[in-house]
């Protein structure tokens, strides 16, 4: 793996001569924050080497060089997921690679289903916490020291400070924000009731798809995270409706607007 990582960060040096100092993960409906970085290079995914190809409507599959409020950013227009049948190693590999490019600060986005009865559809949530409900992990098998160590440290998995951040300027702005614990499974269905039931019972407040396994391999690499979840349906007792995969884009899309404003004030706070 070290070697893939080291000839696609070699590969985007040669495109690329600036440094990023802040990654983005754009899950599903939430690319629209693109429209705000001055964009100095585009690259669609299948031009990456070792990188995978987005397979999931609402993931544009393209990695964006350029600035956000004067920050240097790189922002993943699309992420992957266990379900399209990639292993655990390769939904992470673009952290590794953008670790290696340079970034210090990882902020991720998702939708997800709110099991908390207080939630509402189109609230957005901070994550404070997350239970792995993946039945595996990427950092399994061998590892190599030049990643980081054997048994990385998850009592932090999302930083303090930037949450802190976060929270005076949603009070600033006046935006509604939640904040809880994500869970994460491999998908691709949508929960039954009794699993929703399940997941709140041990702890959850929302659950989706993605972002927990990108966040251990973050932790892996000493990178700093920050994550955002757009309630796009509610798994609670009575609220349960048939949800398909267009109902949660349009949810996500209609909430992009307020993520877009804390990120882009953020950017101007690190």
């Amino acid at each position: 793996m070290y070697k893939k990582i080291v000839q696609t960060c070699d590969f985007l040096k040669e495109r690329v001569h600036e440094s990023p100092q802040v990654g983005i993960v754009l899950g599903t409906g939430l690319g629209g924050l693109v429209e705000e970085i001055s964009i100095r290079h585009s690259i669609p995914y299948h031009e990456i080497p070792n990188f995978p190809v987005s397979t999931v409507e609402g993931h544009e599959g393209r990695l964006i060089f350029g600035t956000l409020s004067g920050k240097e950013v790189v922002a993943m227009q699309g992420r992957f997921h266990f379900y399209e049948g990639y292993t655990m190693q390769e939904i992470t590999f673009p952290i590794r690679v953008l670790k290696m490019l340079g970034i210090e600060l990882l902020i991720l986005s998702n939708a997800s289903g709110g099991v908390n009865p207080d939630f509402e559809v189109g609230d957005l949530m901070l994550l404070t916490d997350h239970i792995n409900l993946m039945g595996t992990n990427p950092l399994m098998g061998p590892n190599d020291e030049r990643l980081g160590t054997r048994f990385p440290d998850m009592s932090k998995p999302y930083d303090s400070g930037m949450i802190d951040h976060i929270l005076d300027i949603a009070r600033i702005h006046e935006i509604k924000l939640q904040h809880g614990v994500y869970a994460g499974v491999t998908g691709p269905t949508f929960e039954t009731p009794a699993e929703y039931r399940y997941i709140r019972i041990i702890g959850a407040d929302c659950v989706g798809m993605s972002t927990v396994p990108e966040v251990i391999v973050a932790h892996h690499m000493h990178l700093k995270c920050l994550a955002f979840s757009v309630i796009s349906d509610l798994g609670v007792h009575g609220k349960i409706v048939e949800i398909s995969h267009k109902d949660v884009i349009d949810a996500a899309s209609k909430v992009a607007p307020k993520m877009t404003i804390l990120i882009k004030e953020l950017m101007l706070r690190i």
